[in-house]
C-alpha cells in the first residue's frame, strides 16, 4: 500500500510493471510533484463506494457514499466519521463561499448545500447530476452524463444547460484563475474546454486533453473526477491510474492506483493543501506532495492561458 516511486524502469515496460505507488521511467515530471519514499496511505474502508472528495477551508476532508447514502468527513482523530446519513444518495461535492458544503442528490434529483451547522439550502431541483464545481461567486456547474449535458445555476439560483453532446460528461473542474471550465468525457480519450463568458454560458468549445487510454478498457478512458494545483497542473482519475497534465494540455505522467479497483475522484487536501486524496472503489487514500492544491471560493492565481 506504500510503494515506492520508481524512476529506473525502462520506458516500454513502465506502465505495464507498475505496482501501486510507481512512477513510469518516461514521466520524470513527476518528480516535481511526488515525494520520493512517500505512497498511498488507507484512510477509510468498508464503504459501498466512495465518490466526491472535498475538502473545507481547515483541509478536511469529505467524501461520500452513494449507495450507502452517506456522507463522511475525518474527525479529529483523523479517522471517517458520519456527517450526514440520508443524504439522498450523494454523488460530486465541492466546498464554496461561505463555508457551505455543495453536494449532488441523484436520488432526490436535486443539488443542496450545507452550512457549517450542517443545515440544507437546495440549490437546484428537478435536475439530474452527477458532480459539480463551485465558482468563486457561488455559481455552479455541474454533469448530466445521461443527457450529455452541462448545466449552469447562477448565484441567484437560475439554471440552464449550457452544453450538449459530450458523449458521456462527468467529472468537472476549473482552472485556476477560473476563466476556463473542464469537462471529462468518460468513454473517449479526450478532457473537454470552454472558456466561461461573463453570463456564465461557455464558447471555445475544444478537446484540449488526450488521456492515456488502458489496452483492456479502450476507447473508454473512465475519466471521472478532477483537481487542479496552484500550478495549474490538472489530475483525473481515470481507468489507468490518476493521470497528470500540464498547462499546456500535455500529459505529464500516470501515477498508478492505490489498488487494482476503480478510481473515482481525487481532491487537494490536509495541512497547506499539499495531500492528494482518492477515492477508489470501497476506500479512501491519501499521500503527500510536493505542491499544493487550491480553494476556488478564496483568492487564487491569475488565470492561466493555453
Amino acid at each position: 500500500m506504500n510503494g515506492k516511486p520508481s524512476m529506473r524502469l525502462p520506458a516500454i515496460l513502465a506502465l505495464a510493471l507498475l505496482t501501486p505507488g510507481q512512477v513510469p521511467a518516461q514521466d520524470m515530471p513527476l518528480e516535481q510533484v511526488l515525494i520520493e519514499g512517500e505512497g498511498w496511505e488507507l484512510v477509510g474502508e468498508g464503504y459501498k463506494f466512495t465518490e466526491g472528495p472535498a475538502c473545507d477551508p481547515s483541509g478536511r476532508l469529505y467524501f461520500t457514499d452513494p449507495p450507502g447514502d452517506t456522507i463522511y468527513r475525518l474527525g479529529e482523530n483523523g479517522k471517517p466519521e458520519v456527517f450526514a446519513k440520508d443524504a439522498g444518495h450523494p454523488g460530486g461535492m465541492m466546498f464554496g463561499p461561505g463555508g457551505r458544503l455543495y453536494c449532488t442528490q441523484g436520488a432526490k434529483r436535486r443539488i443542496v448545500a450545507y452550512d457549517t451547522a450542517g443545515k440544507i439550502e437546495v440549490i437546484a431541483s428537478d435536475v439530474r447530476s452527477n458532480d459539480l464545481v463551485v465558482t468563486g461567486e457561488g455559481g455552479v456547474y455541474f454533469t448530466d452524463p445521461r443527457a450529455k449535458r452541462i448545466w449552469y445555476v447562477d448565484p441567484q439560483k437560475n439554471k440552464r444547460v449550457v452544453d450538449e453532446g459530450i458523449e458521456r460528461p462527468n467529472g468537472i473542474i476549473l482552472w485556476p484563475g477560473q476563466g476556463t471550465l473542464v469537462v471529462a468525457d468518460t468513454n473517449t480519450s479526450s478532457l473537454w474546454t470552454f472558456r466561461i463568458e461573463k453570463d456564465g454560458s461557455l464558447s471555445q468549445k475544444q478537446p484540449y486533453y488526450t488521456m492515456r487510454l488502458s489496452r483492456q478498457q479502450a476507447p473508454k478512458s473512465g475519466a471521472d473526477g478532477m483537481t487542479v494545483d496552484r500550478d495549474g497542473r490538472l489530475y483525473v482519475a481515470t481507468h489507468c491510474g490518476l493521470q497528470m497534465f500540464d498547462t499546456q494540455g500535455r500529459i505529464s505522467g500516470v501515477i498508478a492506483k492505490p489498488q487494482a479497483a476503480f478510481l473515482s475522484n481525487v481532491v487537494f487536501g490536509g495541512k497547506e493543501l499539499q495531500t492528494l486524496y482518492v477515492t477508489c472503489s470501497d476506500k479512501v487514500f491519501r499521500r503527500k506532495t510536493k505542491v499544493r492544491g487550491l480553494l476556488f471560493f478564496e483568492p487564487g492565481p491569475p488565470p492561466s492561458k493555453p
